[in-house]
Formats: C-alpha cells, structure tokens, sequence
C-alpha cells in the first residue's frame, strides 16, 4: 500500500530546521560573548570567563610578595573550579533563554 506524502508536514520540518539552526548560531554567539567574573574564597583573584568557558581574565588584587605559594595556589584552582561552574550555569542559562520556546514537530 503506497503512503501518501505529507507535503505541508515536510515544509514544516523544513522551516523549523532552518528555525533550529538560526537558534543554534544565536546560541553559539551568545556563549562566546556573555561573560562571568568570580572570585576565589579569599577575593584575592578574579577570573572573568565566556560561558563557553575561555578564561577571559585573571586579576591578581593585593601584593604577592608574602603570600605562599601553596596558599596561592590553593585560591587559584577554587577559582578556576568556580570559574568553570559558573561557565556551565551561564551557558545552561543561555540554553533556556534561546531554545525555550523551540517546540517539537510533534508540538511537545
């Protein structure tokens, strides 16, 4: 038994498709654009990152003269720990702003 081929069923896929990738490049843009800046428990450093999670940024605020350099250290990766945390909810963020609205073909 031949099927019968949905015409307007094939020119929505078609357009929502086209809809998809236009989000897509929006989404793509704004990961690469939107920036985060957190600070390490002692705020001593700054790291400003994309929410694609390139480190923008460090800043270093105060001498380092006396401190240690375990101590730095230590301040330096819970930043860079939550530099990526905040990478990742900023782009779960952007994810839900530009493809909230994006409906399956079934309309779900």
């Amino acid at each position: 038994m031949a099927r019968e081929i949905d015409e307007a069923w094939i020119d929505e896929a078609i357009d929502r498709y086209r809809r998809f990738e236009e989000l897509r490049a929006d989404f793509d843009k704004a990961v690469s654009a939107h920036t985060v800046s957190v600070h390490s428990p002692d705020q001593s450093i700054e790291v400003v990152v994309t929410a694609a999670g390139d480190i923008a940024d460090v800043q270093v605020h105060g001498p380092l003269r006396h401190r240690e350099p375990a101590e730095f250290a230590r301040e330096m990766r819970a930043v860079v720990t939550s530099a990526a945390e905040a990478a990742r909810w900023a782009r779960e963020k952007l994810h839900a702003e530009v493809f909230g609205q994006f409906r399956t073909l079934e309309g779900h």
